[in-house]
């Protein structure tokens, strides 16, 4: 399709084209900036849906009054072409202010946290104001690329269809590529850092070219004066006409792309949120469901340039077909998103990496592609409608483009924060494809008679349509389960889907987007052990910070220790609901102790911004090939970390060994021993295979204490009282000591694995990718055997009697690390089957512990699970 009228030479088609290159590779750096926007600040203000959506909201901010200034004074340039260029050369140069105006923040907000963090609306205000000083400069100036572009090219009033909408094409492909190598290629390869200066040099090498092609090229950089005078006159003709003969009246217009924008951004929300029940959900899933709908809505502009062409039906009756059809493709997409998925199974099963991501594809593009097209075309053809407007092209898309943004940014606020939490996916949906419909009503209303029975006779067959499906199936939870389990309670809100579930195999546990347990009571001592190891190891536990709460069980064990302040951090606040709702019998009071503050809020972001110390801080499990938990295994993350900690303070971060190969592993325990002097390595428990360990960094390197560990021991005896089996001091030592593995720092096996930095977030995106490779056997994680070998590899490398970190203890207790150790491999050749090879190790163990330690594995089976509460 030519942009240019036929008259018009080879050479200036050629020149159009390049131009096209320009735009499209605008558009990729605009959404690689967003990318990296969002991600910067939830860094910042933490990574909560409210710091997203502030930071969406302001950018698209930006984006609506850039397109809507820049709109109306395009026409008053000599060259437009070369405005495009300097703004684009301006975007790059305010884009640059980010490292300067970041490193700031970081060091600021803390400060002005503490002096209006008490206030919600304050802190918020505070926010909005940092994120505007980072976004606006450059999304107002990314906002007048479109229409400066379209200025340029649209020679004649009548060709603002055919032209814009190909531009619009051109330049959403560009953000759908951008979305795309943002996720899969360029951070892990340049880092982000690099990613961002990439962006940069794109948008400086764009707008430079611009400038030399409107420097160079009279014919291309403005328009001719005949062509000028010709504009002017058409433009004076269509001026002069009665409203009566402009297709639709301009406020519907307007009302038409808000709504637009609204619904689309809305649903493009709720389709992610459904996505994100049966997905991976790392940085890849998102990447692909992201350029998708991108994609969608690029093909959708190119379906509206086709039908710009058209002569015949007229373009309003060509609008409202397009309106219906976007409302029913809403309201079939949740029956189509649930057999497609086949009642929200989780997709993928054991493929492999190609395989899964293939899989993704094909169920993205079967939910979000046909339907997003049909969504995408309603905005760009607008433009057709716009053709009989008197302004000028710049002006008309100017305006266009911001009201349609201006709905974007309501539409997303509403289905994230509104919709979601009152109506739940499926409800949200209907209401949104109701808003297709109520546009369609008002067009009806004011056009012919004629248009009005066609356009009442489909809607009434939409309607029917729509309303004779199943509803039965809008009944049925918006969340997938396992055989036999039963779900107590659901919660569908602006963070996530969380559900508390009654498990079929025993205990109550919360998940989160159906496939994330964040607990259970089944599990009950190694929870519990979570805080138990490390507070059993600290001479004095005396305050103590958790990064991550699930289901409260592990925070409320630190309340059976002589603690003073226990304060809490979970991202998600129905996370804190559920588990204060229906998990309070084995969280011994976490929720009404006095000593205890839970926040609903991003952990990392509470230990920044905040000046308090910690004797402890505990950072939960959490799936390290998840979309936003990589940040946490980040050196930066440990370096606030340990700042927050008192000069005797410890970190622990605790690894679930099911989910991460020996690769991962390496790059964590070295991140944190750059970040500690000393890091040591303990086992949460004595399972068979699948375990957990802990990181344990030391602010300053020092020596563990057995007396300590037997007077935290006889602390809790004491509080067992009568109900307590007797158990000596030497057997509540030997508990805690059979759990630790060995002494990191010394053992120097880790220290050629690469750090793991906000930079180079390798964890976040390495682990997505050992995940699938798992399920073909291409790669394994650290269960079983391969358990086995890391804690011999370390073990090997430092002995105890050789470690530094327990020079305190004396032969016999060396003998019950090493009687941890031999235990430890015999239930796991014993769950090989291999009963022989087992039975030493075993008889091992019993040598090597004290009599009345043999019964009870760990210091939470011994200790806890007696209590009142259990």
């Amino acid at each position: 399709m030519a942009i240019l009228d036929e008259s018009d030479m080879p050479k200036r088609s050629i020149a159009s084209i390049s131009l096209l290159i320009l735009l499209f590779f605008s558009g990729f750096a605009a959404l690689v900036y967003q990318v990296l926007w969002v991600r910067e600040l939830g860094l910042l203000f933490g990574s909560t849906a409210q710091a997203a959506a502030l930071t969406v909201a302001i950018f698209f901010t930006g984006l609506a009054s850039g397109g809507w200034f820049w709109g109306r004074r395009a026409p008053l340039f000599a060259s437009s072409l070369c405005w495009f260029g300097w703004i684009e050369i301006g975007v790059a140069l305010t884009a640059l202010g980010h490292f300067v105006l970041v490193d700031v923040y970081h060091a600021l907000y803390p400060i002005l946290y503490a002096a209006v963090g008490h206030s919600p609306l304050l802190d918020t205000l505070v926010k909005a104001i940092i994120a505007a000083t980072l976004l606006l400069p450059a999304s107002f100036l990314m906002g007048g690329t479109l229409p400066l572009m379209v200025q340029h090219l649209v020679r004649y009033p009548n060709k603002l269809a055919t032209v814009g909408t190909q531009l619009y094409a051109v330049n959403t492909a560009g953000s759908a590529s951008g979305a795309l190598a943002t996720g899969f290629v360029l951070p892990l390869v340049l880092g982000f850092r690099h990613t961002y200066l990439l962006a940069v040099g794109l948008d400086f090498t764009v707008g430079l070219l611009a400038v030399i092609l409107a420097g160079t090229d009279a014919q291309m950089s403005s328009i001719s004066s005949d062509s000028q005078q010709k504009l002017n006159s058409d433009a004076r003709k269509v001026s002069e006409r009665s409203p009566q003969f402009l297709p639709l009246p301009a406020p519907l217009i307007w009302a038409t792309a808000f709504s637009s924008g609204f619904a689309t951004l809305g649903i493009e929300v709720i389709w992610t949120r459904l996505f994100s029940q049966v997905l991976q959900n790392s940085v890849y899933t998102y990447a692909l469901v992201l350029s998708t709908f991108l994609l969608a809505l690029s093909l959708g502009a190119a379906i509206a340039n086709a039908l710009s062409q058209l002569h015949c039906p007229t373009p309003p009756i060509i609008l409202c077909c397009l309106l219906l059809l976007a409302s029913s493709a809403t309201a079939v997409s949740p029956w189509l998103f649930y057999e497609v998925t086949d009642g929200l199974t989780y997709l993928g099963g054991d493929l492999g990496w190609g395989g899964y991501l293939l899989a993704i594809a094909s169920v993205a593009g079967l939910v979000m592609l046909l339907p997003g097209m049909v969504l995408g075309a309603v905005l760009p053809y607008l433009m057709r409608i716009l053709d009989a407007d008197p302004r000028q092209p710049s002006e008309r898309v100017g305006r266009l483009i911001s009201a349609d943004t201006i709905g974007a940014i309501l539409g997303s606020l509403s289905a994230g924060f509104l919709l979601l939490p009152i109506m739940g996916a499926w409800r949200s949906l209907l209401l949104l494809a109701a808003v297709y419909l109520v546009i369609l009503a008002a067009i009806a209303l004011i056009h012919t008679t004629l248009t009005r029975l066609v356009v009442a006779g489909i809607a009434v067959a939409g309607v029917v349509l729509v309303t004779g499906m199943n509803l039965q199936m809008l009944q049925t939870v918006p969340i997938g389960t396992r055989a036999n389990d039963r779900i107590v309670e659901i919660r569908e809100g602006s963070h996530a889907t969380v559900a508390v579930v009654d498990a079929a195999n025993g205990g109550r546990a919360i998940r989160v987007n159906t496939y994330y347990t964040l607990g259970s009571s089944r599990n009950l001592h190694f929870e519990q052990n979570q805080t138990v190891v490390p507070m059993m190891a600290h001479p004095t536990p005396d305050s103590v910070f958790y990064l991550g709460m699930g289901t409260g069980i592990t925070a409320g064990a630190a309340l059976a220790f002589p603690v003073e302040r226990v304060v809490v951090c979970e991202l998600l606040p129905e996370v804190v609901a559920l588990s204060k709702a229906h998990f309070t019998a084995w969280t011994r009071g976490l929720f009404e102790d006095e000593r205890v503050t839970i926040h609903a809020e991003d952990g990392r972001n509470c230990l920044s911004r905040s000046g308090d110390r910690y004797n402890l801080i505990i950072s939960d499990l959490f799936t390290p090939w998840e979309r936003g938990t990589g940040n946490l295994y980040t050196l930066e993350n440990y370096q606030i970390a340990k700042e927050r900690l008192e000069p005797d303070g410890i970190f622990v971060q605790w690894i679930p060994l099911y989910q991460v190969s020996q690769q991962e592993f390496g790059i964590i325990a070295r991140t944190m021993a750059e970040a500690f002097p000393q890091v040591v390595l303990w086992r949460g428990d004595l399972a068979p295979s699948r375990s957990i360990v802990a990181l344990v960094g030391q602010k300053q390197a020092q020596l563990l204490d057995p007396q300590v560990i037997a007077r935290h021991g006889r602390h809790l005896m004491n509080q067992l009282g009568a109900i307590a089996i007797p158990t000596s001091d030497e057997a509540l030592t030997a508990l805690l000591l059979r759990l630790y593995v060995g002494n990191i720092t010394a053992s120097r096996l880790f220290d050629n694995y690469p750090l793991n930095t906000d930079d180079y977030p390798l964890i976040e995106y390495l682990a997505p990718q050992t995940h699938r490779q798992v399920q073909t056997g291409a790669a394994r994680f650290l269960v079983g055997s391969e358990r086995e070998r890391l804690y011999n590899q370390i073990r090997s490398a430092v002995s105890p009697e050789v470690d530094p970190y327990l020079a305190n203890l004396t032969s016999a207790q060396y003998g019950y690390v090493n009687a941890g150790h031999s235990y430890s491999q015999y239930v796991q050749l014993s769950a090989q089957g291999s009963k022989e090879q087992a039975r030493p190790h075993l008889e091992s163990f019993q040598a090597l512990s004290p009599p009345d330690a043999i019964q009870d594995l760990s210091p939470a089976r011994v200790m806890l699970r007696q209590m009142p509460f259990d």
